[in-house]
This record gives C-alpha cells, sequence and structure tokens, in this order.
C-alpha cells in the first residue's frame, strides 16, 4: 500500500533533491524505517534517541498531527499523505 511522503526542503539533500518519496508501510514508524533503508540518514533527523519524533519535528497525516493520533503507531493506508514539517521558531 503506497504512500507518498512530502520532504521538506532541509532533508532533500538525502532524498536526492525529491520534493515527494513513495513508500509501503502500514504504520508511519514503519515508514520512516523503509525510507532509512533507501535514504541513509533519514531516520535520526526525525526520530530521536528514545525513538520518539524529534521536538522540532511535526508529522502530519492528510494534515493531522500523529500526535494527537497513535504517533509513530499511527496506522496508514494506500494513498495517504505524511508531510514533514520541521517546527519554526521565532520571537
Amino acid at each position: 500500500m503506497p504512500i507518498t511522503v512530502r520532504v521538506p526542503t532541509p532533508l532533500r539533500r538525502i532524498t536526492n533533491g525529491q520534493g515527494e518519496v513513495q513508500v509501503e508501510a502500514r504504520t508511519v514508524r514503519e515508514a520512516v524505517e523503509k525510507l532509512e533503508e533507501v535514504y541513509s540518514g533519514f531516520k535520526e533527523r526525525i526520530i530521536d534517541e528514545k525513538g520518539e519524533v524529534r521536538r522540532f519535528v511535526n508529522l502530519y497525516l492528510n494534515d493531522e498531527d500523529i500526535r494527537f493520533l497513535k504517533g509513530l503507531d499511527t496506522e496508514l493506508k494506500e494513498g495517504d499523505i505524511l508531510s514533514i514539517v520541521p517546527a519554526i521558531a521565532g520571537g
């Protein structure tokens, strides 16, 4: 079941310049793991040492923050769009 992952500009050097990539996965966690297999270094920019989504990274599944769903265990279905959005701080 392929899904689309939208990759932000800062991570596109890992995905060879691609702004969107396709992956087959049943959960967000599995999607990140599969992306790591293809694009080495991808996971460490999304997941921290504790196995959680980094504080400065937001993951949206079809416009819903996965933190308000089941986190990395959120289920995926064919045609879903997973967007990686770096947090922006400022004042």
